[in-house]
């Protein structure tokens, strides 16, 4: 019988076994399988998530940013099949505008080249609640070409708040290439005028890797009186995927192409092993003191559109500019966000290890070392000490062997309750980070990892100290 290491010791918060510490930092991805994470933060202090999915549009919410993928998950909207929009849903966006929630998303009816961007409405107060309603395709009538990425740029306030749509689009009717467009709305559905183009690729980042040379994923920003859109450029099947900043010109006609400027070099790009960094959103930490931009990024070099998301801080230049720096590599713990609570971290390679299960020295690991659970025999436990009651988010920091076929999955336990299935998805060219939400009790909880199938390695449990 494996003895437990070490001795419980006793803290305000928590109480647990040798190998768990509490720490405030957290390893930066923050859903191991995703594209175009869409953050919004309410003022009822949830995060709203949201990625493509492909088949419908699935909202999350999360008390954290560093375990987004924990949050709370249903779909909201499932298209009818044999519609303009029953297929190939992109980019969804949820917003909060005029009292109302809004979902905005990309559909086709599996012809690439039919791809429009459409609205949903609900009046719920919370968005996971109630129904969405299809209000109808949001286009410019007079223009009505292909359009994907559409987002809400908001100026003003109260009765003088103004509201604009901003999307990628096509000129005509042929993929040649992908430009960013502008039109004002007379509410959260209606476009009211027509599209004034504001961008298309023409510097040699921008237009890597095509034809069709591409800017999309336009999303705005803006801070002291400042407005700017940050856009996704070069192809997204490949690794020069960066970000490009347009700048509107102070108290300018954002309606004006002349009023914006195009920064000459990318603003966010691969380095220090993240590739392919794009199609991004902006959220505040919990505490409100800290910007934070949310992004995907391939996996390795060469992945394309396998992505997963991560999360990073970010500051603002003395020009009033935001200042994005370069991309923090999954290998690096950074702090956890401003206002969040710390976790609760146990090291694998210190668990109850039994049935082939074993720990080995690795340097990438948080403790430099992991433990191996090499088939379904295998089993990792930890004793994890909470002194509330509640669904507490878990983020497993794992790994698995990208050439293996079939989906990897890993069974989760916690005593004798019913297993929780978590997927491990491809964990790219290093570790990744699963989620969970687990009912734990009041006191000691014994959880126990196992793979469902094949084998993976486990660096360590975060558990996150505050129940949804």
């Amino acid at each position: 019988m494996n003895r437990i290491l070490g001795t419980l010791v006793a803290t305000a918060l928590l109480a647990a076994t040798a190998g768990a510490e509490e720490v405030g930092g957290f390893y930066n991805v923050v859903a191991p399988n995703g594209a175009d994470p869409w953050v919004y933060r309410h003022d009822d202090g949830w995060y709203y998530i949201a990625y493509t999915t492909g088949g419908d549009v699935t909202l999350r919410r999360s008390r954290t940013i560093s375990a987004l993928d924990g949050g709370e998950a249903r779909v909201v909207w499932r298209p009818p099949a044999g519609k303009p929009y029953s297929r190939d849903l992109w980019a969804p966006e949820v917003h909060f505008l005029k009292g109302m929630w809004y979902v905005y998303v990309a559909a086709d009816d599996g012809e690439n080249a039919n791809h429009r961007m459409y609205v949903l409405e609900n009046a719920s107060p919370n968005p996971l609640d109630g129904e969405f309603v299809f209000k109808g395709e949001i286009a410019d009538p007079e223009n009505d070409r292909w359009a994907i990425d559409g987002s809400v740029l908001t100026l003003g306030a109260g009765d003088a708040e103004r509201l604009y749509f901003v999307w990628s689009g096509w000129e005509g009717t042929a993929n040649v290439d992908q430009r960013i467009y502008i039109a004002p709305m007379s509410d959260p559905a209606t476009i009211s005028g027509p599209r004034v183009e504001l961008s298309r690729p023409t510097l040699a980042w921008e237009k890597a890797a095509g034809p069709p040379t591409i800017n999309e994923g336009p999303q705005p920003l803006s801070r002291d009186g400042r407005t700017f859109i940050v856009y996704s450029a070069a192809g997204s099947w490949s690794d020069h995927y960066c970000l490009g900043l347009l700048s509107l010109k102070p108290d300018a006609d954002l309606l004006d192409p002349a009023s914006w400027t195009k920064s000459p070099r990318p603003v966010f790009e691969s380095g220090d092993g993240v590739v392919a960094p794009g199609h991004c959103s902006f959220t505040k930490s919990p505490d409100g003191s800290e910007d934070w931009i949310v992004y995907h990024a391939a996996k390795r070099a060469g992945s394309g559109w396998s992505r997963s998301v991560r999360a990073q801080p970010f500051s603002w230049g003395k020009d009033g500019a935001p200042v994005f720096g370069k991309p923090i590599p999954p290998a690096r713990p950074i702090p956890i966000p401003s206002g969040e609570p710390k976790r609760l971290r146990l090291e694998a390679e210190q668990a109850r290890l039994e049935g082939g299960a074993r720990a080995l020295a690795d340097p990438s690991g948080s403790g430099r070392s992991k433990a191996s659970l090499p088939d379904a025999e295998a089993r990792a436990g930890f004793d994890v000490v909470v002194d509330r009651v509640g669904v507490y988010v878990v983020a497993i920091r794992y790994r698995v062997d990208s050439s293996a076929r079939g989906r990897r999955r890993l069974s989760v336990q916690v005593d004798d309750q019913p297993a929780t299935r978590v997927g491990l998805p491809d964990s790219g060219a290093g570790w990744s980070n699963a989620f969970a939400r687990l009912s734990l009790k009041a006191g000691t909880n014994r959880v126990v990892l196992a793979p469902e199938s094949g084998a993976a390695e486990v660096d360590c449990l975060d558990v996150v100290l505050d129940p949804n």
